[in-house]
């Protein structure tokens, strides 16, 4: 099996009050079929026989669901590969000898841990601003027997395919929320279980997400070229639309 050897430079910063820096390390023998958190995996592998304190990164199920491997590789969000988290991202991408530069998510509203490693909790706020259907409705209806069209249900899965990564957030020049919001609201608001709160949803969640910091939306396009689950841009739209009917429309 092939073999590379792979120049780093990879962003280190112990706590938020020291001032970071880029570092450049060699990582040899990196096989083509490694993901590329294997590949930091062996660096900190490295590191650690050296006695030298491994580069800190977030990663859970490395099968592209949970959405913690926030890096930006060579200045593109999750990296080069189209519709792929970091942790599917295979060094096959790379040349042998390439130096590849390694940085967290950059956002006021994502203040930096350690290295690579950003707080995403504002991301969670926004869910918990959104609430719950809580309409004492006696005995459930089964699911199965609620009519809901084809096209709607289709948008609802597509919304719902968001992991919550941020690096729509990371791409935006105006680290906007709004793909990742719109894609929460959306989800709900196309189905009838999410209609009776779907104008306090849409209206608290839009609040938080303003309140924590994050910028406003100037349709760069940024979140979905970046998105590793292709969310359509569309959501915004729709996410407007549930707005100014919350807020306007009453």
């Amino acid at each position: 099996m092939k073999t590379m050897t792979i120049h780093i430079r990879v962003w280190r910063q112990p706590d938020p009050k020291v001032r970071g820096k880029m570092v450049t390390y060699t990582v040899n023998n990196v096989l083509e079929d490694m993901s590329f958190l294997e590949m930091l995996d062996v660096l900190n592998e490295e590191l650690t026989k050296k006695g030298e304190v491994p580069v800190e990164f977030d990663s859970d199920c490395r099968e592209g669901i949970c959405g913690c491997c926030s890096l930006v590789i060579n200045g593109i969000a999750h990296g080069p590969e189209k519709a792929t988290a970091s942790c599917q991202l295979h060094m096959r991408k790379f040349k042998d000898g390439d130096t590849i530069s390694i940085e967290p998510w950059r956002a006021r509203a994502f203040p930096l841990i350690k290295d690579l490693v950003v707080d995403r909790s504002a991301l969670d706020a926004i869910i918990a601003a959104g609430g719950f259907i809580s309409v004492n409705t006696g005995g459930a209806q089964d699911a199965n027997a609620i009519l809901i069209s084809k096209e709607d249900a289709d948008k609802a899965m597509d919304a719902a395919a968001c992991i919550g990564c941020g690096a729509c957030i990371a791409a935006c020049p105006n680290a906007s929320a709004s793909l990742f919001v719109s894609a929460k609201i959306a989800q709900l608001a196309y189905l009838p279980q999410g209609h009776p709160e779907r104008k306090k949803r849409a209206l608290n969640m839009i609040k938080k997400m303003d309140e924590l910091g994050f910028g406003d939306c100037s349709n760069h396009g940024e979140c979905e070229a970046v998105c590793p689950k292709q969310i359509s841009i569309k959501h915004i739209a729709k996410m407007r639309r549930e707005y100014f009917k919350a807020s306007v429309l009453k």
